[in-house]
């Protein structure tokens, strides 16, 4: 039996409650990681996982394995970062969830990365809610706006650059708004992140003004917001990734920029282990690499991220 392997299977399936999903995960079958939880269960000669037509649960002594499962697990990766860090080689999969237009922009230099680690894998989850890492089987994930679990490790990378951008084709109909009080009477366009798509926010230079706005289209896609906007649906606030190619070649035009939106900051979270493995913290230097390259995302002078 590789115990290494079997401990990892058993983390899945104490993590999704499901032999199915836990394969999914592993790249392996489901009966697979039955035979897998089995061997561990014959080897330490108890049951860890209580099997009923409903589900799966964990037994007493599942419970008590899983925090020494972990620190077997966060050894192995040790190790391995050692070894990979004196070979000058990462290998593994890296899980990242963040919001689509940073994903947009990271999967541009995911050529040249993957180019220079070539044992690595990445799974991109274009994602703009906050996630469970633990159950979403997550290494990384970027989030906009305050970070309050306190189990996370949070580190601030940036900060975000946004626009009220409408195109040519609404302006043609309604005249655009000069005041964000103003903006409650267009047709807006949200997209839903953590349940404040529909209040917007923007600064004049001293303090935040937060409106409400009645969107005529909501979508959980920043990407879908930015193409109906283009479409000339209405008013939006989109990321300056989004908008800014658009601005450029006309297809949007910029509103109210003595108020523009509020910058909100930029922050990756992880579990909060000990000690991060190698692929992962080459996966986060490539996040803070890519926002420290762009002037409106990167952190003030008196900021370090």
């Amino acid at each position: 039996m590789d115990l290494i392997s079997t401990l990892r299977a058993f983390l899945r399936v104490a993590e999704t409650g499901s032999f199915s999903a836990a394969a999914s995960d592993l790249c392996v079958t489901q009966p697979a990681v039955s035979r897998q939880i089995a061997a561990l269960e014959a080897h330490y000669a108890t049951r860890l996982l209580h099997r009923t037509t409903s589900g799966l649960s964990l037994t007493a002594e599942g419970e008590r394995m899983i925090p020494n499962a972990l620190r077997v697990l966060e050894a192995v990766d040790e190790l391995g970062d050692a070894v990979g860090e004196v070979g000058g080689t990462t290998t593994g999969l890296v899980r990242i969830s963040l919001p689509a237009p940073l994903g947009l922009a990271l999967s541009d230099r995911m050529g040249e990365f993957l180019q220079a680690h070539p044992g690595l894998v990445v799974e991109l989850r274009l994602n703009e809610t906050a996630s469970d890492l633990i159950e979403a089987g997550l290494d990384l994930e970027v989030r906009l706006g305050p970070v309050m679990e306190s189990s996370l490790i949070c580190r601030r990378i940036g900060w975000t650059t946004a626009y009220l951008v409408a195109a040519p084709a609404y302006l043609e109909r309604r005249t655009g708004p000069r005041h964000p009080q103003d903006v409650t009477d267009h047709d807006c366009i949200c997209y839903s992140r953590a349940g404040s798509g529909r209040v917007w926010s923007f600064s004049d230079g001293s303090r935040d003004l937060t409106v409400p706005v009645a969107p005529r289209l909501v979508a959980d896609s920043a990407v879908a917001v930015h193409r109906a906007t283009v479409a000339g649906m209405g008013l939006a606030v989109l990321s300056h990734i989004l908008a800014l190619p658009d601005m450029a070649a006309g297809r949007l035009v910029p509103l109210m920029p003595e108020f523009p939106p509020t910058r909100l900051p930029i922050n990756v979270v992880y579990p909060s282990r000990r000690n991060l493995p190698l692929r992962v913290r080459t996966a986060l230097e490539l996040l803070i690499d890519l926002v420290r390259a762009d002037p409106a995302m990167r952190l003030s002078a008196g900021e370090t991220s």
